[in-house]
This record gives C-alpha cells, sequence and structure tokens, in this order.
C-alpha cells in the first residue's frame, strides 16, 4: 500500500524489527506494534454499532492509545481522543458531539464517565485494564492489512482544539494529511530511524500526533511512551530511554525549568525538541541548561506548513512565510500590512498598521473543517482564504512574528501593548513558571493590563520585587506593566498545558486566588486587594456607566 496514508506507512512497518514503541517496563518491535495494531481493528470492527465509526480513547499515553490508533488506521476508522482533564457535562457534552460508537479507556477513565449519558452503550466500552482485555484482543489476531475503503481522504483524527480561547470543537484530520506531517515533520525537525522520541505530551493532541508519533512512524524512530507529564520525571525518563527528540506545549517547559538545577543537567542524550510557546529567552536557557535545540514553529490541529524555517530568522521570528499566498493582512479592509518598524528591543512600534491576521490565501482548499459545525468552519474560510485566527507581523527583511492570539494586543491609554511580550517578561522572573496577560475593563474608559502568574514552588509574592524586576526589562513599554497581579499556585489549563486566558479574563480580579493591584502613577506600587477595595472599584464602575464591563 502506497506510504500516503496511516494505514500504509504502518504496513511498511511490517517485519521491522527495530523498537517501535516502549514504556520503563516493555519494549515492541514496530513489526508487533503493526500486529497489535491489527487486532484491535479487528475487534473494533467486531463491536459494531450505529453512526460513524469513531472510536473514542481515554487514556493517558499508554501503549494501547498507540494500538488503537493503528487499529483505526487499518479498519478505516477515526480516533477521537478524549481530553482526560474534562470533567462532567463538558466531557459528556464532546463525546455526544463526536458522535463516539466505541470508547476505550481503563477503569480511571470509566470513573468520569459514571453518571454521564455519553450514547455509548456499556457494551462497547472496552477497560483495556480487564483481565480479560488481551485475550479479547488475541482472539482478533490477524494478519495485517488495510481496509479496501481506506484511502487518503479518509477521516482519521477528531481533535478536539484546547478551548483557550472559548468552547472545544473538533477539527477533521485525513490519513492523507497525517501522513504528509508525518514525512514533512520528520525531514523538517530531523528525526531519524536512530532516534528515541520521548513522548510527554498528551495523545489526545495534536502535538504529540503531528509533532512525535506520525514523524517516528515515517522514519521509523522509536517512541518512548511517559504515561504523563511531570517536570520531576522529565530528565530521568529521558536518561532511561536514551531520548534525543522531545515535543512540548504550553507552561510544560517552565516547569521543567522551574526544577533545581544541577551541574550534570546537561548530561543527558536529548538533542533536539520541538514545540510552541517557548520564548527566545527560554530556548537559549534550555539550551544552556540541557544542551538541547528547541525548535519553536507555528501550527494548529487545523492546520500547518504555513512557515518555513530559516536559520538567519532572528531569535523572535518563526521564519519566513512558506509562500506568497501566507501574509499578515488587516482583516477589515483585506490589504496586506505594512511591515513592523522595531526598537532596539524588538517592540514594534506601528501596531496599528503592522499587526494584522495571519491568512493563507490559498489554504482553503487544505482546510479539511470541523466537525458538524459550520458556523465554526465560516470562521476559517472567508474570502477564499483561510483564516487563523492569530496575529502576526513582518519585519522588512520578511521574517514574520508570532503577535499572540485574536485579543492579545491591548489598548491602553490609547497605546497598543502586546500581552504576549509581557508575558515572556514575565517568564524571565526567577520565580515565575507560567504567566497570563490580558486586558480588563478600566472604570473610566479603555482597558488595563492584568497579568496572572503561577509562582514556583516555594517562592511567595514580592510587589517589591516585582516592581524592581519590571523596572529593569528594557523591553517593557511604558503603559504595559500590569495593574492587576492575580497570583497563584496552579494556573488554570487546557489538557495540553495552555494557560485557559479565556477564564482568567472573565473572571479577572473577582477570583479566588490573591489579586494585587497598583493604582497611581509613577513606579508600580502592587498592594493586596480586599473586599472594601473590591467594592470600591465597582463603585468607581457605577460612577462612569461601566458596570456592563464588570466581570461576570
Amino acid at each position: 500500500m502506497d506510504r500516503d496514508t496511516i494505514a500504509g506507512l504502518l504496513l511498511a512497518r511490517l517485519g521491522d524489527d527495530r523498537p517501535g514503541v516502549r514504556t520503563r517496563e516493555r519494549t515492541w518491535t514496530w513489526d508487533e506494534t503493526v500486529r497489535e495494531s491489527a487486532a484491535r481493528g479487528a475487534y473494533a470492527s467486531a463491536l459494531g454499532g450505529d453512526g460513524p465509526f469513531h472510536i473514542g480513547v481515554l487514556l493517558e499515553n499508554v501503549p494501547e492509545f498507540l494500538f488503537w490508533l493503528g487499529g483505526a488506521a487499518l479498519a478505516g476508522a477515526t480516533v477521537v481522543g478524549i481530553n482526560n482533564t474534562r470533567r462532567g457535562p463538558d466531557l459528556a457534552r464532546e463525546i455526544r458531539h463526536t458522535e463516539v460508537r466505541t470508547i476505550v479507556t481503563d477503569r480511571a477513565g470509566l470513573a468520569l464517565l459514571d453518571g454521564l449519558e455519553v450514547g455509548v452503550p456499556p457494551e462497547r466500552i472496552v477497560l483495556v485494564d480487564d483481565p480479560g482485555h488481551l485475550d479479547r484482543v488475541a482472539a482478533h489476531a490477524c494478519e495485517p492489512a488495510a481496509d479496501p475503503s481506506v484511502t487518503a481522504a479518509t477521516q482519521m483524527l477528531l481533535l478536539l482544539t484546547s478551548g483557550t480561547t472559548g468552547t472545544s470543537k473538533a477539527a477533521r484530520c485525513s490519513q492523507g494529511r497525517l501522513a504528509a506531517l508525518g514525512h514533512a515533520n520528520s525531514a523538517k525537525y530531523g528525526i531519524g530511524r536512530d532516534d528515541v522520541c520521548y513522548c510527554c505530551m498528551p495523545l489526545f493532541h495534536g502535538n504529540a500526533l503531528m509533532g512525535l508519533w506520525a514523524p517516528a512512524l515515517a522514519s521509523g524512530a522509536t517512541v518512548a511512551l511517559a504515561r504523563k507529564f511531570t517536570a520531576s520525571g522529565f530528565l530521568p525518563d529521558v536518561r532511561f530511554h536514551r531520548a534525543t527528540y522531545f515535543t512540548y506545549v504550553g507552561k510544560a517547559l517552565g516547569y521543567v525549568m522551574a526544577t533545581p538545577e544541577r551541574p550534570d543537567d546537561a548530561d543527558n542524550t536529548l538533542t533536539h525538541g520541538f514545540g510552541t510557546e517557548a520564548s527566545p529567552d527560554d530556548k537559549a536557557e534550555f539550551a544552556r541548561r540541557f544542551g538541547c535545540r528547541l525548535i519553536e514553529v507555528y501550527g494548529s490541529s487545523e492546520g500547518s506548513g504555513m512557515i518555513a524555517q530559516d536559520p538567519q530568522a532572528p531569535p523572535a521570528a518563526l521564519g519566513r512565510p512558506a509562500r506568497e499566498a501566507v501574509r499578515i493582512v488587516d482583516p477589515e479592509t483585506l490589504e496586506t500590512c505594512p511591515p513592523a518598524v522595531l526598537d532596539e528591543h524588538g517592540r514594534v512600534l506601528n501596531p496599528e498598521e503592522a499587526v494584522g491576521e495571519l491568512v493563507d490565501q490559498e489554504g482553503a482548499a487544505r482546510f479539511e473543517g470541523y466537525w458538524k459545525n459550520e458556523e465554526a468552519d465560516a470562521q476559517r474560510v472567508r474570502h477564499g482564504w483561510y483564516w487563523t485566527g492569530d496575529l502576526g507581523y513582518t519585519d522588512r527583511d520578511g521574517f514574520l512574528y508570532f503577535a499572540g492570539r485574536s485579543g492579545d494586543w491591548i489598548r491602553v491609554d490609547g497605546e497598543n501593548t502586546s500581552a504576549l511580550l509581557v508575558e515572556r517578561i514575565l517568564r524571565r522572573h526567577p520565580d515565575v513558571v507560567a504567566a497570563g496577560v490580558f486586558g480588563v475593563p478600566d472604570p473610566r474608559s479603555g482597558d488595563q493590563v492584568m497579568a496572572a502568574i503561577e509562582l514556583a514552588e516555594g517562592a511567595g509574592f514580592d510587589g517589591d520585587g516585582l516592581r524592581d524586576f519590571l523596572a529593569a526589562q528594557a523591553d517593557l513599554g511604558t503603559k504595559s506593566a500590569p495593574r492587576f497581579v492575580r497570583v497563584s499556585r496552579h494556573l488554570p489549563t487546557t489538557g495540553s498545558n495552555k494557560v485557559r486566558k479565556n477564564l482568567l479574563q472573565a473572571q479577572a480580579w473577582d477570583c479566588a486566588d490573591p489579586v494585587y493591584r497598583w493604582t497611581g502613577r509613577g513606579a508600580p506600587d502592587y498592594r493586596l486587594m480586599t473586599e472594601a477595595d473590591r467594592a470600591a472599584l465597582r463603585a468607581e464602575f457605577a460612577a462612569h456607566g461601566r458596570q456592563r464591563f464588570l466581570p461576570a
């Protein structure tokens, strides 16, 4: 079978005795992996059921997840990776919306489903830690082959988006697109047959599937599984598996760098890693401490391949547009935005005209859409173009920069300030593990900057120390210092460790965590907000007729 499908890539691994999947307890060769997958594909087909052939997998990063993923590919089924951080109605809604007809889980997952109406009868819930599970799988052992219906267009995944900016959607991904990403990313990120790819990001997310599993399958590299990410387990796992490559998302990288530094940190086998949301400072510090190069990229579950890497790119740039059709445009005029004028610190001096939305004028045909969500499809495809919903700008040399998600530019006193830049600055503080920055309403007009920070274990908030730290940051704009600072031990995140800024923004200063506020002019003077302070602030909104802007 051609290697333009995931099924074809799997079948090409038959007879391959190199390690394919491994945990601390056991290793499966690629040949064994394909045969395990084939048995589960046959098992899934035998379970039957009404509706689309959708298999929901509610598991941590265990070999069973990968075996069912491969089985679905061979059987022509779709895998819905169920986010195990979801609870209650949200969890049930996502399962029902994606029309799952079989659920593969374990007893921990079954407990999450208890009492929920998910539309899947008990006889089509497969428990992988049930004593008889492997016997039932063995009963469906067969010579691996792809169902005759499988083509490059066969739907392979429904990826539930992380929901950082709203309700999650189910992005469609075909076998052809995932296989193409496997080939492209193995070349782009330098993943070869001798690599050991450490998978600590959740397999229900596109980062692990598109950035690690598919490239490893395409190149014949080894996938080393961690059940879930832990900062303390990261380096011991890397050393145990002799891992050379890994992927990261969100604040997971911050957790690793927040562990106490040891003289032998660089004594490991890692050579490179791929991910998103690492700042230039993060990349430099990770390379210094662990001897590993980080490849920061732009991509999403819905689309990728818009940015071409360039070794000459400035540290903060993603690269160059991959083709002429990839542009930064003004969403109102549809005109291409002029280049940004940058100061010596890399700040954009003309954001009003230079910052726009990243679009691909030829990308509409490549966008595979969302599962039964025409409204979301229409937001992505307008005027025949693919709209990412993300902000960016280019410099005068044509390099492209990520400027945050929609809404990440905050209007303060008539000037635009970048939430993304303030987040990167706050993460330089040695006590800050993660940060989310967003706009909150000013009681008189416009917005103010609010930051939510997660402190490292054992650290306490020092308002004077933060003031002095901010004063020392030459690239912090005069309007960018946060007026409010929420101090947390654990910021709310998505299942892929992205900070849920939409929730933080909705709560603003009305939250369970302590919030410090700076009023007046001059240097920041952060004082803990009391209930009396909150009441006075609400009264100030009322006095100016702006109650409608108060947090719900």
